[in-house]
């Protein structure tokens, strides 16, 4: 393989597979996977229908959420004893909300060496054709499963700038976008990727408010793997807000958090909590 200048102790490969179509791997990855003494699967079953595409027979075990504290230091006795191992996740590259984190710490703490295998990744899919301002972007995996502590997630993103990326699953997507729109507002931009690179993939781009509206409207836009990516917008708040919605954003900031000032602006007047936020944010900066 010669991908590593150890002799005596094997090397650890991160290998990106594909998300959805079995051609989106690279030559390389498919070199590493058929070279690697071991293979380490999110879900062994579900990386076999990839090796039989592409010829692989090496030996595999399971690495997931549920064991990957255990089995990673078993992994670690394997590289000390000079097997090399291959890492995959179910679809996309290791670690990006996917399980590896203690092998590769344990990997790392040993010396031993550590070779990323570059490929797919749903993130940087969406945000290649998404047509948002990726500089810079922020991402954060899953977000809270709850709604209340989902919209504390959501509000600590604001003033909203630069573009915030996170994935999404199909029985939470219409709560979620629901507390988008609460959170950012209707005019906010974003796009979504479900089921990218598969038979059904769906790319949309447009304001929150037209993402409820497909979502809602048919059920089939509900299923699937979601990619989510929200950008901020620069808004002249001063142009935006009434004399009258602008002094009670003053008086309130004199006694309450900013945060909470502008949710009690906003649901008096019913207008959009981040505009109301920024405004009081410009008026304190120098």
């Amino acid at each position: 393989m010669n991908e590593s200048s150890d002799k005596a102790t094997g090397t650890l490969f991160v290998v990106a597979t594909p998300i959805g179509n079995l051609k989106d791997i690279t030559l390389r990855a498919i070199e590493v996977l058929q070279a690697c003494d071991w293979v380490a699967c999110e879900d062994t079953r579900h990386s076999q229908r990839l090796f039989q595409a592409h010829g692989i027979d090496s030996k595999t075990l399971a690495l997931h959420q549920h064991n990957e504290n255990q089995q990673a230091q078993s992994i670690i006795d394997r590289l000390l004893q000079g097997h090399n191992v291959a890492l995959v996740s179910d679809a996309g590259t290791p670690l990006i909300s996917d399980p590896g984190f203690p092998l590769i710490q344990l990997a790392h703490e040993q010396q031993l060496s550590v070779v990323p295998i570059p490929g797919p990744s749903a993130l940087i899919a969406l945000l290649s054709v998404a047509g948002l301002n990726t500089n810079p972007f922020t991402f954060h995996g899953f977000l809270p499963a709850k709604s209340q502590q989902r919209i504390k997630a959501l509000e600590a993103w604001l003033p909203l700038s630069g573009t915030h990326v996170f994935y999404e699953s199909a029985h939470r997507i219409v709560a979620c976008v629901d507390d988008l729109l609460a959170v950012f507002g209707a005019t906010t931009p974003v796009a979504m990727g479900r089921e990218l690179t598969k038979t059904f993939e769906q790319v949309f781009r447009g304001s929150l408010n037209e993402l409820t509206d497909l979502i809602v409207a048919d059920r089939n836009h509900q299923k699937g793997e979601f990619v989510l990516a929200i950008q901020g917008q620069k808004a002249d708040t001063d142009e935006q807000l009434t004399p009258e919605q602008r002094q009670l954003a003053s008086q309130l900031q004199q006694h309450l958090p900013p945060k909470t000032a502008a949710k009690v602006v906003a649901d008096h007047y019913g207008i959009n909590k981040k505009q109301v936020y920024q405004f009081m944010l410009d008026a304190k900066a120098p």
